[in-house]
């Protein structure tokens, strides 16, 4: 079956609920264009719908939260460009809809560890707050980086820290903690990290780094990662 945005939208719109609609504010998402629908119906139709980039970026352009939602699902990593990110990273206007792209389809393209540093300076919470979605993304699935690189993003998350905005300090703490929990070596490095910023007189660092350092001191971290 092929699926044209119109269709798209209009299963969308067909299926959405003024009920989960009303209940994104719980969670701090606007709903201002939204036709509320739960993430696992949206993923679902997204598979119906298979890989298709063209109707991804044709949903995107739509506005509606569910639309780019699946947009972000049915797009291509490959094909995926720099522009594009930084297109749809400029439209985060949500937490929900930062950490989705960021999660599912950013932190699989080669040019993720570009945009964190580039991300970490934006102004906008949402576009900064995607700088360490990426991180905590590619923590889980870059199986192949080094801890290095790692090491070296710790760096924008000592940064990130002093930003008091709530999704901003949220990701960075995601963040930290992530990446503290890959291996001995960056749980090791985190900690230190986390250390610091638990003494920082300012709120948002001091909360981060208690808070991390709460769970990759855990025993539960700590056994799993042979401490």
């Amino acid at each position: 079956m092929t699926h044209s945005s119109d269709s798209v939208l209009a299963w969308l719109r067909e299926n959405g609920s003024e009920e989960a609609r009303e209940g994104m504010l719980r969670y701090g998402i606007p709903n201002d264009h939204a036709f509320g629908l739960a993430m696992r119906d949206m993923k679902g139709y997204a598979r119906e719908i298979g890989k298709d980039h063209g109707l991804a970026l044709t949903l995107w352009e739509s506005g509606w939260y569910e639309a780019r939602t699946v947009a972000v699902f049915i797009a291509e990593p490959s094909a995926v460009t720099s522009a594009h990110m930084d297109a749809w990273a400029a439209d985060f206007d949500s937490w929900a809809i930062c950490d989705t792209a960021c999660f599912h389809l950013f932190d699989r393209t080669p040019l993720a560890w570009g945009k964190v540093p580039r991300w970490a300076r934006a102004r906008s919470e949402f576009k900064k707050r995607g700088a360490f979605a990426l991180l905590w993304g590619l923590s889980t699935h870059d199986k192949e980086a080094d801890d290095a690189r790692f090491i070296d993003a710790l760096q924008w998350i000592e940064h990130g820290a002093q930003d008091e905005r709530l999704y901003v300090k949220k990701s960075v703490d995601m963040a930290l903690r992530a990446i503290g929990k890959r291996n001995r070596t960056l749980n090791d490095a985190a900690r230190d990290v986390a250390a610091r910023l638990a003494t920082d007189p300012a709120r948002a660092p001091s909360w981060i780094g208690r808070h991390a350092l709460r769970e990759l001191e855990s025993e539960r971290v700590q056994a799993r990662l042979g401490g």
